[in-house]
Parts: structure tokens; sequence; C-alpha cells
């Protein structure tokens, strides 16, 4: 195999709650992460030199892909030369997972062009050295994940009917985030959330983010945008991550389309059937 042409998910959260500060600097957090069909496209060819290129320029330095081929060269002892061409589609500093989703793409895409022989789990381990949510994009299926994020169980949970992705422009530090966080101790049962999605419940006062207070505190344009999705039909709206993609559900597709067109032409925005 000399060349391989591969998809990079984003996901949302369903609900994000930061529950204490680590010794580590770290926090631990619950949540639900679920992939997306929304997807950047990474291009890997074998070559005799390393050469990265993406259709943004701003994005080349220091990028998670450049990384997570430097990182996999060091754990295998081996020299990876080939071509990385990657297609941003994904917003970045958005919470969709557009970055870890490459870097842990990368882990897995090179160990099947070079032919390595490693697990899942070992890969999940290199994933966790280059961002807290990269493990769940080396096998992307509807997950219930604590600690940093990368403790994940895979959970029975199909959402139905439509999402809707609205993002301003924003970039949102993630870093900045959770230095302004506030501690709730929010105690809910997530063993029961995928059924009580599954069966439709209501789910808007059990599922929150709490990084929403932070971030709409300082940008309401985000506020802004989860109020219209509400307003005009949703039936779950959260912002994704630390922001600042807003995701609205909808049963009905003539609402999405409706909605869509009242937000500003320079927002990114995706329409996608769960």
């Amino acid at each position: 195999m000399d060349k391989l042409v591969v998809n990079s998910p984003a996901k949302i959260n369903l609900g994000l709650n930061v529950i204490d500060k680590r010794s580590d600097g770290y926090h631990n957090l619950n949540t639900i992460f679920y992939p997306l069909k929304l997807s950047d496209k990474i291009t890997l060819t074998k070559s005799d030199t390393f050469n990265f290129d993406l259709n943004n320029p701003e994005l080349l330095k220091e990028n998670l892909i450049i990384k997570a081929k430097e990182l996999l060269e060091k754990e295998s002892n081996k020299k990876f030369n080939c071509n990385i061409y990657l297609e941003k589609n994904i917003p970045i500093g958005a919470g969709l997972g557009g970055g870890s989703s490459n870097a842990a793409t990368t882990l897995k895409s090179l160990i099947t062009l070079f032919g390595l022989n490693y697990s899942d789990k070992e890969l999940m381990n290199f994933a966790l050295k280059l961002g807290s949510d990269a493990p769940f994009f080396i096998n992307p299926t509807p997950s219930f994940a604590s600690s940093r994020g990368e403790i994940l169980q895979n959970i029975d949970l199909k959402l139905q009917g439509y999402i809707l992705l609205i993002n301003p422009g924003i970039h949102i530090s993630t870093k900045w985030a959770f230095n302004l966080i506030t501690l709730k101790n929010n105690k809910i049962e997530w063993s029961d959330i995928p059924n009580q999605i599954n069966r439709n419940n209501n789910i808007s006062e059990i599922l929150t983010n709490d990084f929403e207070e932070v971030v709409f505190k300082e940008y309401s344009e985000i506020e802004n945008i989860k109020k219209k999705l509400l307003d005009s039909g949703a039936y779950f709206s959260l912002m994704t991550g630390t922001g600042s993609t807003v995701y609205g559900l909808f049963d009905d597709f003539n609402k999405v389309e409706s909605i869509k067109e009242e937000f500003p032409k320079n927002y990114f925005i995706y329409i996608e059937k769960l």
C-alpha cells in the first residue's frame, strides 16, 4: 500500500460536567462523546521525504498531525517518509474535536500505511499524549467518557432527527475556559442517560455543559445562538466542548432549513441527518 485516504470525524458532547481539578493540573470530567459524519479528509502517500500541507496555511505550524507522526516515530523507532495532505472542513477552536481527531486518525493511518502492529489500547495511550479527547477518535463510537476524557465506555445510543451546527467563527481557548470554570458538584446518573435519550425523554434539564456559563458571559453571541435554536423548535440544544459551536437537535427538517437562513452568511453552518 502506497496511498491512504481517510476521514477524520468531528464529535459533539452530550453534556459536559467538570468534577474536580487533579493534582497533575488536568480536570476530571463526565461527558458523552457522539461522532458525526462531518469530517476532515487526510491523504497519506509514501515518499522519499516527509512533507505536510493543507488547505488552510494558518494551521501549518505546530499541527497535531505532525506531532502525531513524530510521536509514533519516537515510540516505534522508525521514520515515516510520506506526504500528508489535510483537507480541513471542521472549524478550529470550536469544541468539535477536529485537531484531536486529526491526531488520532494520523496515528491509525500511519500504522496501516507502514504495516505496523499496535493494538487500539496502545494507540489510545499514544493519542492521550496529544489531547485529552484524542483517544476517543481511535474508535469513534458513542461513548461515555470520564477522567480527562480518556476512560471510555461504549454505549448504545442513536440520536434521532437532524443536527444543526452553528459556529460564529469565535476561537475559544480550552486552557482559558478551564481556568475560569466553576466546579458545581453535579450529580447526574450518567448510566441512565442513553436510555432517556433513546426514549426521547426531555433531557434539557439533565444534560448541561458547565462551560456555557463561562463562555456565554464573555461571548453573548454564542448564547444567542442557543436561544435562537431553542426558540425555533430544537428539542435539545447545547454548546459542545468548550465552544464555540452550538448544536440543535430537530425532529423536523423543515425547521432546520428555516432557521439556518436566520444566521449570518459568514457563520459555519452544517446540517446532518442522524
